[in-house]
């Protein structure tokens, strides 16, 4: 998928590098609360992958999370018939808007409503961790070095790091995930889906839980990264993920017994 690879590079360089602790008045504001924002890099990069991807892959619809912020209705279609090209053009927006180097981007290629392909770039090293279905994942180096990843072996919880953006859930639950985390090593948030999945796929993590509302744009990439480097992904409910779900507690974990354990001590979460 080196297509979609190098439109998500392009548009790094072009539109969101010059704008890293250089936005101007008016180039950033609010979707739906102060900490939900959007600026003109992520505008701009999303038109730019989907421009090149047009020429280069015209099968594929490039569908990006600010476009389903201008028209919900383009949500479902992330899941429908042929080639779908999905795009988080800038993932940690916030840390981004507020000049944190911790901000990625996130692409992820489906067919028929299926991740054949993930990408999680991050535009500053210009290094990415990429996956094929059916393949292992690599963290690759911008001189094209290239390494496997496997997930970490960790069993221990007092060793055990984990990520949950507590603040997305209701006041109730926050103190539910605050409380659960206390029996591991590290609990805190990224604010960046892009490198927490990229930490997790690398054995750096133990498990990232996501927000109730798993948006694809945010999760579909990392799970077919982590799960080809070992890991398990699954709903609290026991479903296996699937990027069409609108609502519920996504769970990605280094094994098996740690999706388990987690998913015991979050369970407040599930209801």
């Amino acid at each position: 998928m080196d297509l979609v690879l190098q439109a998500v590079r392009a548009a790094g360089k072009a539109a969101v590098l010059p704008r890293f602790r250089a936005l101007g008045v008016g180039e950033v504001s609010q979707k739906t609360d102060f900490a939900d924002l959007v600026t003109v890099a992520d505008t701009e990069a999303e038109a730019l992958i989907g421009a090149a991807l047009a020429k280069t892959w015209p099968e594929a619809r490039v569908l990006g999370e600010e476009a389903v912020a201008a028209d919900p209705g383009l949500r479902a279609a992330m899941a429908g018939p042929g080639w779908q090209v999905i795009v988080d053009p800038v993932d940690g927006t916030w840390n981004f808007a507020k000049g944190l180097s911790t901000f990625g981007m996130i692409a992820v290629a489906v067919k028929d409503g299926v991740a054949r392909y993930g990408l999680l770039y991050d535009p500053l090293l210009d290094d990415w961790v990429e996956v094929t279905a059916g393949e292992a994942a690599r963290f690759v180096q911008a001189d094209g070095r290239a390494r496997v990843l496997r997930v970490s072996g960790v069993s221990d919880p007092a060793q055990m790091c984990g990520y949950i953006p507590t603040g997305l859930f209701p006041p109730a639950q926050r103190r539910a995930a605050v409380l659960a985390g206390l029996s591991y090593g590290r609990v805190t948030s990224l604010r960046c889906s892009c490198h927490e999945y990229r930490l997790l796929a690398q054995g750096h993590v133990e498990f990232v839980l996501s927000g109730p509302q798993p948006h694809p744009w945010d999760h579909a990439a990392g799970v077919l990264a982590v799960q080809a480097a070992g890991g398990v992904a699954r709903f609290l409910d026991g479903a296996a993920y699937d990027l069409e779900r609108r609502a519920g507690v996504l769970l990605v974990a280094n094994s098996e017994a740690t999706w388990d354990r987690v998913a015991r001590d979050y369970a407040a979460l599930a209801d």
